[in-house]
This record gives structure tokens, sequence and C-alpha cells, in this order.
């Protein structure tokens, strides 16, 4: 009897046969993997606390973001939970950051709550940076490590001609 192929192996198998025939060429990994780099300095866990202010109220969160490279550092995986005061889970996000050599940009793709954005990620020295536009609204993210070592993000919206509005505010401290 013939031993049936794991889901991850038919799909990895699927995923590099069909992108060998559509593209014709072979990727670059020396070249994926050093764009990377250039991210490299989130690699670790990190946690702090959190503002988010969805609405009316704001809720204080204690947020950890576990950051590793995956597939021979060619991809970046963060993962996010922010707890509420009582330690549930008030938040969960996945995210992967890749770079696409074929037109020398970050690819950001996260997912939460049933919800999932792919959008360009542009790359500091000390950051990034991402958006997105939906009809008059705009959300705008922007995550720098500081001068203290601290992992500041804000995202902020703004909708028509107003000003923006602060969304979510993360000051995060490497844990060791």
């Amino acid at each position: 009897m013939r031993q049936p192929y794991s889901m991850v192996l038919f799909a990895g198998a699927v995923l590099h046969a069909g992108a060998s025939i559509s593209l014709g060429q072979q990727p670059n990994l020396a070249t994926q993997r050093e764009a990377m780099k250039k991210l490299g300095f989130l690699v670790g866990t990190w946690s702090g606390e959190a503002k988010v202010n969805p609405g009316p109220t704001e809720m204080k969160l204690t947020q950890t973001e576990k950051v590793e490279l995956k597939l021979d550092g060619t991809v970046m995986l963060v993962e996010g939970t922010g707890r509420n005061p009582s330690g549930e889970i008030a938040f969960q996000a996945l995210a992967t950051i890749a770079y696409d050599e074929a037109t020398s940009t970050y690819r950001f793709r996260a997912y939460s709550g049933g919800r999932y954005l792919d959008t360009e990620l542009h790359v500091s020295a000390n950051g990034f940076s991402w958006g997105f536009e939906g009809g008059p609204t705009k959300i705008t993210n922007s995550m720098e490590v500081n001068s203290k070592g601290e992992w500041a993000e804000t995202t902020q919206m703004t909708a028509g001609n107003s000003p923006p509005r602060t969304l979510v505010e993360m000051l995060l401290h490497r844990v060791p």
C-alpha cells in the first residue's frame, strides 16, 4: 500500500513545481537572505505595554511579539499576542515578511481575527512602515527600535479630511 504525502510536503512540492514552471526562473535565495538580514535586529521575543484605542475607550494590554527567521532566513515570522490585565488573550496576529527579488520590495502579510492584509513593507535602518487605504480610510503603521533599544510602534487611521487618530501604541523591550 502506498503511503500518502503529508499535506505540507504535498503543498510544498506543488508550490515549487508551479513556481518554477510559471516564472521560468529560479529564485536567488542568497539575494533574499541578504535582504532579510536588514530586519535581523528584530529576531527574538519582545514584550511590553500596548495601548489600543479602536473606539471610545482605550484598552491596555501586555503585548508580546515573537520574531523568528524561517526557511533558511528567507521569511520572517512574527507572532503577536496581547493580553488584558487579567491575563486573557485579547488580541492575536501572525505575520510573514519576505523579500520579493523580482520587484525589489518587501511583502508584509498579516492575519488576525479571520482577516488578512497583504501590503508592501518599507524597511529603514532601525525599523519598518506599512499602510493601506480602503475607501476614504487610510491606515499607516510605523515601527522603530529607538535609541533605548525599545520596539516603538504606532498605528494611525485617517478618515477623509479628519486628522489622524492613533489606534495602537506599543513600547516593547527585548526579553532575554
